[in-house]
């Protein structure tokens, strides 16, 4: 995913940086609400959230919030040290679809942001549209959460088709531990790598397709698309 970060302080932008690139995102840095909304125009690059920082040198945070809510759809994070109710709720209402307060939890951050990712509406029409995968002899129906094999249906678990359906939809691409646990469990990593591993083991073990996920040692799994 890229993510465009609104960030004045370098410090703090590099720190932050560095942790979401391990999680998979491709991220973008603006120093002021003006880098911003440049980079937002509709012929640059996409972004899948934007990561603003209140505390501009050129604008005030929620000044580029609205304007960044008039030219795209794109979710918007504020990150601020203001936790009072009347700030957030200001926040809100000029179109941020979340708010957090400084000092965070970097798990926590991680989740929201895949939380208002999963809640926005794609784009693309094609995309918009893509509610069934089909890789080899499996097909998962997004949908209705219904996993067959060979026709044959496959009873998961929510958190088994959870992660199924992340791995299967960018297969190939290693998707690091941190960010499974982001994305599924909606957690940190702290306290729950073995509780994934065992629901990879019994992944495995349901498809009958004990290569489908690939261990990628000291990183995380990705799914190997079998042959049709």
């Amino acid at each position: 995913m890229r993510l465009l970060l609104v960030e004045d302080d370098n410090h703090v932008a590099a720190a932050l940086s560095a942790v979401l690139k391990r999680h998979g995102f491709d991220v973008t840095h603006a120093r002021s609400g003006e880098e911003a909304l440049q980079a937002l125009v509709p012929e640059g690059p996409g972004f899948g959230v934007v990561l603003l920082d209140l505390g501009l040198p050129d604008q005030d945070g929620y000044e580029v919030c609205g304007k960044i809510r008039k030219r795209t759809a794109t979710p918007v994070i504020m990150v601020t040290a203001r936790s009072d109710v009347r700030s957030r709720i200001h926040g809100l209402n000029l179109g941020a679809d979340d708010y957090v307060v400084k000092p965070y939890d970097t798990g926590e951050l991680l989740a929201r942001i895949h939380a208002v990712s999963r809640r926005t509406v794609p784009e693309d029409p094609a995309e918009a549209g893509e509610d069934e995968l089909r890789l080899g002899p499996v097909h998962i129906e997004l949908p209705t959460r219904r996993v067959t094999v060979d026709g044959s249906v496959i009873q998961l678990t929510r958190k088994e088709f959870d992660l199924l359906a992340l791995l299967a939809q960018r297969p190939g691409v290693v998707f690091r531990r941190e960010q499974i646990i982001s994305e599924v469990w909606r957690t940190s990593w702290e306290g729950t790598g073995r509780t994934l591993e065992v629901h990879v083991a019994s992944l495995r073990a349901k498809l009958r397709m004990p290569a489908l996920i690939e261990t990628v040692r000291g990183v995380g799994y990705r799914l190997v698309a079998p042959a049709a």
